[in-house]
Parts: C-alpha cells; sequence; structure tokens
C-alpha cells in the first residue's frame, strides 16, 4: 500500500511537472493560433513542450502502477493533489505569488475533488446491450464541447481558459469510457480489443482532449485551465459510468460527504477565480504579468 500512495505522488508529481512545461510552451504561441493545428507546430518546436508530454506520460505509467498495486479509492484521492503541485510549481515559473486566496482555492478544489472521488466510489456496472447509450453518449459530448469551445472562442483571458479547460476534461472523461469499453473485451482476448470500435475512437477521442488541452493552456493562466481540466476530467468519468456502463454510487449518508466534495469544489473555483494567479497573461519571457499591465 505504501508503494501504491508513493506512485501515485509520483504521478502528481510527474503530471504537475509536465503541465507547467507544456503551459510555458504553449503560452508563448500567437493568439491567432488558438484552435488551429498551427498551434501544434508552434509547440513543436519547442524542447520544453517535449519534456512536458514526456512527464505527462510518465504520470500515466505511475498511475497505472498504482492502480495495479492498490484500488481506485485509495489511488485517485492521492492524485488530486497534483492540482495544488501544478498551480505551486506553476506560480514559481511564472513569477507569481500564491495569496492566501489562491491557496485556499487549491485546497478547497483538491479536497473537494478527493471527497467527491471517495464517497460516490462507483461500482458494478456492464457494457451497454445496443450501441445506443454509445450513440447519445458521443451526441452529448460532441453538442456540449461544440458550446463550451464556442462559449470559449468568444471569451478572453481566464474565461477563455477555464471553457477550454472545461471541455478538454469532457475528453478525457470520455476517452477513459472508452478505454473501458475496449478493456472490456479483454476477457475475450487480444484480438477482440483491437476489433472493437472503441479502442479507435478512444485514440481520436485522446488525440483531441490533448490538443484541446494545449489550447486551454495557451488561452489564459495556469491557475484558471488547471482547475477546469482536473476536476472536469473525473466528474464526466464517473457521469459515463453511471450512464454508459450502468455504474452505481454510494447512497445513503454518503450522500452527505457528495455534497460537501461538490460544494467546496464550487467554492474553490471561485477563489481561484478572483485570485491574481487568474488574471495573468505572459510576456516574451514566459513569465506571467497580471492583464492590466499588457
Amino acid at each position: 500500500m505504501i508503494v501504491a500512495v508513493l506512485c501515485a505522488l509520483g504521478a502528481a508529481l510527474s503530471n504537475a511537472t509536465g503541465t507547467v512545461m507544456q503551459s510555458r510552451a504553449a503560452r508563448r504561441a500567437p493568439e491567432r493560433d488558438t484552435m488551429r493545428l498551427m498551434l501544434m507546430k508552434h509547440l513543436m518546436r519547442q524542447p520544453g513542450w517535449y519534456a512536458g508530454i514526456g512527464g505527462m506520460i510518465g504520470g500515466f505509467l505511475l498511475q497505472a502502477t498504482a492502480l495495479s498495486l492498490a484500488g481506485l479509492a485509495l489511488v485517485q484521492p492521492v492524485i488530486a493533489v497534483e492540482l495544488p503541485i501544478t498551480l505551486l510549481i506553476g506560480a514559481r515559473v511564472f513569477h507569481r505569488r500564491v495569496g492566501w486566496p489562491a491557496l485556499s482555492g487549491m485546497l478547497a478544489l483538491s479536497g473537494g475533488l478527493a471527497l467527491l472521488i471517495t464517497s460516490t466510489r462507483p461500482r458494478g456496472g456492464h457494457e451497454p446491450a445496443t450501441i445506443w447509450p454509445w450513440v447519445w453518449a458521443c451526441a452529448i459530448s460532441l453538442l456540449l464541447g461544440g458550446a463550451l469551445i464556442t462559449a470559449g472562442l468568444a471569451a478572453r483571458g481566464g474565461l477563455r481558459a477555464a471553457l477550454f479547460g472545461s471541455v478538454s476534461g469532457l475528453a478525457f472523461g470520455f476517452t477513459a469510457a472508452l478505454m473501458k469499453g475496449a478493456l472490456n473485451r479483454l476477457p475475450q482476448g487480444l484480438l477482440a480489443v483491437l476489433e472493437s470500435w472503441q479502442l479507435y475512437a478512444m485514440v481520436v477521442t485522446g488525440i483531441a482532449a490533448v490538443f484541446l488541452t494545449q489550447n486551454a493552456l495557451q488561452s489564459g493562466p495556469l491557475a484558471a485551465a488547471q482547475p477546469a481540466i482536473t476536476t472536469c476530467e473525473p466528474l464526466t468519468s464517473i457521469l459515463f459510468g453511471v450512464l454508459l456502463f450502468d455504474e452505481s454510487l454510494r447512497a445513503g449518508w454518503w450522500l452527505f460527504p457528495t455534497v460537501l466534495g461538490g460544494g467546496m469544489l464550487v467554492t474553490g473555483s471561485v477563489l481561484l477565480a478572483r485570485s491574481p494567479l487568474s488574471s495573468a497573461t505572459t510576456g516574451q519571457d514566459g513569465a506571467e504579468v497580471p492583464e492590466r499591465q499588457r
């Protein structure tokens, strides 16, 4: 169990470092490249971006190792510390002061997320009997994602970063659902997994999620983009687990900590949105400066 916790903490640190490095590279891209493939062309010219992707891959491998040694209920709440680690490293890299409102927001968000995951603890479930639940899930994801992108393109700064971060989290959550759908065929053999349409849809949505993440990191401060990504991904994973796989959530007195966790998420989001960390842009050297000084 101790090894699992250490691997989960290592995953959180690796993800956090990778995210900050990706953010530093993305924030140097011109605004005109938003939601264009030119953004990726710009990023692929920067060695630091590849290091950031490496951190993300390392975090994934460490998280997978932790999950192989312990259950989701232990590992995922530990992974939630990724958010404050990311923002603290980001504040250091981008030369931003972390005030009490921002620190309180970080703790409330990560604590609320950990509490929600622990309280709901999805379990059971089975593969959908027909293709229609998947069709509805795809349609809802595309419509909601399109609405968030449209709203993000009309916004600026921290709000745009948060909206793009939300659709990125949605895409990662749907990617996890597709992965589960593909891996459910593993007992039938590897060939069954390779023949499943979910595997290839997962690759497409995963690439889209990475692209959306880069747009979120490019559009505004890390403190605006990362909380949206970190919170939306597990929440949408839980939602798809219930809607697609008929997983059941804890009920009874567990509803109290669930509601409390949701309230902490809202409170943390408000505190971070009002903090100086969420109202910054970047200068030519990649360091963040307040919006009013642009």
